[in-house]
């Protein structure tokens, strides 16, 4: 049986399900890991392709079906990469034909409300504009971008568990969803080598110049993990900025991928292998936030404990 945030909250426990739902309940995306299937969670697909709403659907069905994720009448968030004010062919914003693709497609399983959230660290509202971001979640019923950028867009939640990120300010949209989808580019980042989806939420906390400033950006970003847990990773590597990033510009290679797994660190593990990020080749215990984040049991490092499924559509 699978439980929503609002199940648990009409039933009056939501402020202790902390050991119920294997992570913080404030941030309760639904299916939770230890819901699913030992099938579904320890798999990731790999799709191959050009044609965006093509390798959606075929990376929903290599993980089981939507309706692993979804129920009908959800309300969900996606979390793109909309941070910088840059053509899309730059490559450091998730590609917005994706964007598009993932929200018809939850649109047309049934969700009730899709909103496309994100704090952009360039020029605000003018971002998703530049990008094509905005653009991409019009013309779909339903479907809204939510811009972040003023406090009282967040709410201060604790991180139980937590080893430097002891609290946080959320985005009050991400902790009221009752399916949060993760859709990151996959780019060079010049603190952490490689920014793909753990690093993406940072994009919904009011206050990240503390991790650079502050703390361990590193254990800050797997801490960061233990509050928000999509139910789904969707990584953005049709074109992956190799250099310079994350601002960028920099060099391109176009992999034309779309990687999918409901285990966030195995997302991220298995697309550091397919490119090399400024220069280098990264084996994922080389990543000090995945290190991290295996440790506290936010998912699986090693790529031969994975069933994975590749296909080209």
């Amino acid at each position: 049986m699978r439980f929503s945030r609002r199940d648990l909250l009409r039933a009056g426990i939501a402020a202790g399900a902390t050991s119920l739902l294997g992570k913080s309940a404030v941030a309760a995306s639904k299916p939770l890991l230890a819901e699913l299937s030992n099938k579904t969670k320890k798999t990731l697909a790999a799709i191959e392709g050009t044609n965006a709403e093509r390798m959606v659907a075929k990376a929903f069905d290599l993980l089981g079906g939507i309706e692993q994720f979804l129920s009908p009448g959800d309300r969900v968030v996606v979390k793109p990469n909309a941070s910088f004010a840059n053509p899309e062919d730059w490559a450091n914003n998730t590609n917005p034909e994706l964007v598009h693709a993932v929200c018809a497609y939850l649109k047309k399983a049934g969700a009730r409300k899709v909103t496309v959230v994100d704090y952009p660290l360039m020029r605000g509202a003018e971002a998703p504009k530049i990008n094509g971001i905005a653009a991409a979640c019009q013309g779909i019923r339903g479907v809204k971008l939510s811009v972040l950028g003023q406090q009282h867009q967040f709410r201060l939640i604790d991180i139980p568990g937590a080893v430097t990120l002891k609290k946080t300010e959320l985005s009050r949209e991400v902790l009221d969803a009752d399916l949060v989808l993760n859709l990151p580019v996959a780019k060079a980042h010049d603190a952490v080598a490689a920014s793909i989806g753990l690093k993406n939420l940072m994009g919904v906390i009011w206050d990240r110049t503390a991790f650079h400033t502050m703390m361990d950006i590193h254990q800050a970003i797997a801490d960061l993990g233990l509050a928000i847990r999509p139910a789904l990773t969707l990584v953005d590597m049709s074109r992956v900025m190799t250099t310079n990033g994350p601002k960028g510009p920099g060099e391109i290679v176009t992999p034309k991928l779309l990687v999918a797994s409901p285990d966030p660190v195995a997302a991220d593990a298995y697309c550091l292998s397919k490119v090399r990020f400024n220069g280098r080749k990264f084996r994922p215990q080389q990543i000090k936030y995945l290190k991290y984040a295996h440790k506290a049991g936010l998912g699986e490092i090693d790529m031969k404990k994975l069933t994975i499924r590749k296909e080209s559509v």
